[in-house]
């Protein structure tokens, strides 16, 4: 399994939110190339960045810095935030980024999921946001009408790949991740599938491995030094 330490940017800085709320921001460090210098360091091979000002704007707004990010690191990295257009997804594309994640609001735009996994393949990932086992969208504050399973299902049969799937409730309060989403999305689905939202101990990484899960994203976990990045990275890959 593979360990995704998360960089997430607001206005150039490295900061993370409770629950997606920009209200309950925490900034941990001003520098966020040193971060993912440090996250190299300690053996990590990928990383996770969301552009939280794309994110509320609806376009990038941090670019140039994840370009650096990405350059200087040589990480395999996946991006989100802002991203909306075929336009942005061939820039980032373009400077080395290995995959681009869509907002669970984006793919409900009629005909353009389609029509950029026809375009770029494997490089479109999908975020897949959950509160109370129902897909949120509008900054996790709506519901709508598709489950998990279903919206997974849905837009595993137009061909995306990989799965971001991120339960909200559980997202910034190092409470533990909801591994019975997990378990139950491995089981229905065979999609590269990446657990975000929660995960705050080496027992529950040693679980998702063994559940089969593809990927983990780590953040709050890291910068509150609840987990060892090394030690994460090493149990992920002792469970295969």
């Amino acid at each position: 399994m593979t360990i995704y330490p998360a960089i997430d940017i607001f206005k150039g800085k490295v900061v993370r939110l409770m629950r997606g709320d920009y209200n309950e921001m925490t900034a941990y460090n001003d520098d966020p190339v040193a971060v993912a210098q440090g996250f190299k360091e300690a053996g990590a091979t990928a990383l996770h960045i969301v552009d939280l000002e794309g994110a509320k704007e609806g376009t990038p707004a941090n670019f140039e810095l994840i370009k650096k990010i990405v350059a200087e690191t040589g990480l395999s990295t996946q991006v989100g935030g802002g991203i909306r257009t075929e336009e942005t997804i061939e820039k980032y594309l373009s400077i080395g980024v290995k995959r681009t994640i869509l907002g669970t609001a984006a793919t409900f735009t009629q005909g353009f999921l389609p029509g950029v996994l026809e375009k770029f393949g494997d490089a479109i990932a999908v975020s897949v946001d959950v509160k109370d086992g129902f897909v949120a969208v509008k900054g996790w504050t709506e519901l709508t009408e598709h489950t998990a399973l279903t919206f997974c299902r849905a837009v595993a049969e137009i061909g995306v790949k990989t799965l971001i799937c991120t339960d909200v409730s559980k997202d910034g309060l190092l409470e533990g991740t909801n591994m019975k989403l997990y378990q139950m999305l491995r089981m229905k689905l065979d999609n590269y599938i990446i657990a975000s939202g929660g995960v705050t101990t080496l027992k529950e990484i040693e679980t998702l491995a063994k559940l089969k899960i593809n990927g983990a994203i780590l953040g709050k976990a890291l910068y509150t030094g609840t987990i060892d990045l090394a030690e994460a990275i090493k149990t992920a890959q002792l469970q295969g």
